[in-house]
């Protein structure tokens, strides 16, 4: 381990403080259209208690718990270790969370009555049907991988397919943490075409179907055909294309979370991206200064960098 410079250090808490800016941002306004956003609060700027799950202004979800899962195995043990990391979603699911999602919830589950961390979430996936077995539950997470494998683009691409695993074992899904994971490991290393790049490295290994709807996203800023649900190619969708299509970190948030829909995960996805393109310096400190987890979380970024 070594000691990372300002800009990557600025980076790694951005990435990991803007997701849990987007996912508290978007809590209050989860399942709501747009229309009902606009009628409730005008446009969403600021930090709201209440809402959708009831609770304080900065409440985090399921999406910045579970990826700090993730952060602090990485950070204790320096390395991915996927039973590890099953054990505390295991730990965390038996705390009893106020949100999970469906698929995470079954395999989780089954992980804690003895299924093998590699096979339950496939085991979940396989019996699911088109349109229930591709969610957004495990790209919401992976973003800490990007940080402590930011120089290794090979071994990221099997750390972010293998994590997204344990509860979302389609492909899209899996590939979608990679895309995701490679986009963010080049925000962190300053490269331009971060996207591009992505795309490039997983052709050819990547579902066609995710491929196809990603790279309108590199080629232009075209926000007319995004969805707000909870499926993995439309969240991607639209985090990519605020994350990186935004003048400013907050206007990314913003613009993701009034999306309404699946609102935590869809800003949750975008503040990780728009943190790792502009760095935690840039995120409103009302947004960041609401946030419980805030100390803890750039803790983790630091040591996460240093690696």
């Amino acid at each position: 381990m070594g000691r990372p410079d300002d800009q990557l250090t600025d980076r790694a808490r951005g990435c990991l403080l803007g997701l849990a800016c987007g996912d508290a941002l978007g809590r209050p306004v989860e399942f709501a259209t747009p229309e009902r956003i606009e009628r409730t609060h005008g446009r969403v700027t600021e930090m709201l208690g209440d809402g959708t799950h009831g609770k304080p202004a900065g409440t985090i979800t399921d999406d910045t718990e579970m990826a700090l899962c993730v952060a602090r195995s990485l950070a204790q043990l320096g390395e991915f270790d996927g039973a590890d990391v099953a054990r505390r979603f295991v730990e965390w699911y038996e705390s009893g969370p106020f949100d999970i999602g469906l698929m995470t919830r079954e395999a989780i589950a089954s992980i804690r009555d003895g299924t093998p961390w590699d096979e339950a979430g496939r085991a979940v996936w396989e019996r699911k049907p088109e349109g229930q077995n591709a969610g957004n539950g495990s790209i919401m997470r992976c973003s800490p991988h990007a940080i402590r494998y930011r120089e290794d683009p090979e071994r990221l691409v099997t750390v972010s397919r293998e994590s997204s695993a344990i509860t979302h074992a389609d492909p899209r899904c899996t590939w979608g943490c990679a895309v995701l994971n490679l986009v963010l490991a080049a925000l962190l290393r300053d490269e331009s075409d971060p996207l591009e790049g992505a795309l490039g490295r997983v052709d050819g290994a990547a579902p066609t179907e995710l491929l196809n709807a990603l790279e309108p996203v590199a080629d232009a800023y075209d926000a007319t055909d995004l969805v707000n649900s909870g499926y993995v190619v439309h969240t991607l969708q639209a985090g990519l294309h605020y994350g990186l299509g935004a003048d400013t970190a907050e206007d990314a948030i913003v613009e993701a979370v009034n999306m309404g829909g699946d609102a935590d995960t869809i800003g949750a996805v975008t503040g990780a991206v728009a943190g790792a393109r502009f760095g935690a310096s840039a995120l409103p400190e009302r947004w960041v200064s609401e946030i419980d987890e805030a100390e803890e979380i750039r803790g983790l970024a630091d040591r996460l960098a240093a690696f």
